[in-house]
């Protein structure tokens, strides 16, 4: 079964607890408006890989000491038997390894939709930030875009690792974002607050550091 990845990252530890893996799919339906990621919106058969070798990266890449897998994108729920053999694959590794990592998934898809349309898939994930980004709402909860967006949790291992976390608020002082270099791009993961991109350009551009092209603007 092929997937479409835009990328993918260890350690993340900015979308969920602890040091998890980051998988970003490709493609999305929906194009919320401010959107940070709009390099994940388009369907890019060139992107496509085997579950089989996504999974032998994440083995390879943690050595199997990880906290969590984070699903997100594009929509992860635009490719339903791609996210279900990924998430197969994952739920099978945790067990034939005996490892206690969570999956959290990320949709912009609403809750009710997911629970009527992919009932299954929801099974096999610990815990769900459902909902459109909304960029006139605030960013008031840790790991969520806008306050419209819930943690839902869907499993015991995920009641268990995120009940804390339902009714957090992202502070000003939390980490919500983490850099990484590849080559000549620089990656910016995380859930920014109104505004921080372009400050962000800003800055780098005051310290002679221009920006080609960045994923939050068509």
């Amino acid at each position: 079964m092929k997937i479409s990845i835009n990328k993918a990252h260890f350690p993340v530890t900015v979308l969920g607890p602890g040091r998890r893996v980051g998988i970003w799919l490709q493609g999305c339906s929906i194009g919320c408006k401010g959107c940070v990621s709009q390099d994940t919106w388009s369907v890019d058969p060139g992107r496509d890989m085997g579950v089989a070798q996504l999974l032998s990266w994440c083995r390879q890449t943690t050595g199997c000491k990880l906290d969590g897998i984070t699903i997100t994108g594009g929509e992860p729920f635009d490719q339903p038997p791609a996210l279900a053999a990924l998430l197969t694959a994952l739920v099978q590794w945790r067990s034939h390894d005996k490892l206690d990592f969570d999956i959290l998934c990320y949709s912009g898809y609403a809750l009710a939709n997911l629970q009527r349309k992919h009932s299954g898939l929801l099974q096999q994930i610990d815990a769900l930030i459902p909902e459109p980004f909304v960029q006139a709402r605030p960013l008031t909860h840790v790991w969520r875009g806008s306050s419209n967006q819930p943690l839902v949790l869907l499993s015991e291992r995920g009641r268990q690792r995120y009940a804390n976390h339902v009714d957090a608020l992202a502070q000003a002082s939390d980490k919500r974002m983490q850099t990484m270099v590849d080559g000549n791009r620089v990656w910016y993961v995380g859930v920014p607050a109104r505004g921080d991109m372009a400050a962000l350009q800003a800055a780098c551009e005051g310290r002679g550091l221009a920006f080609s092209e960045v994923s939050w603007r068509p």
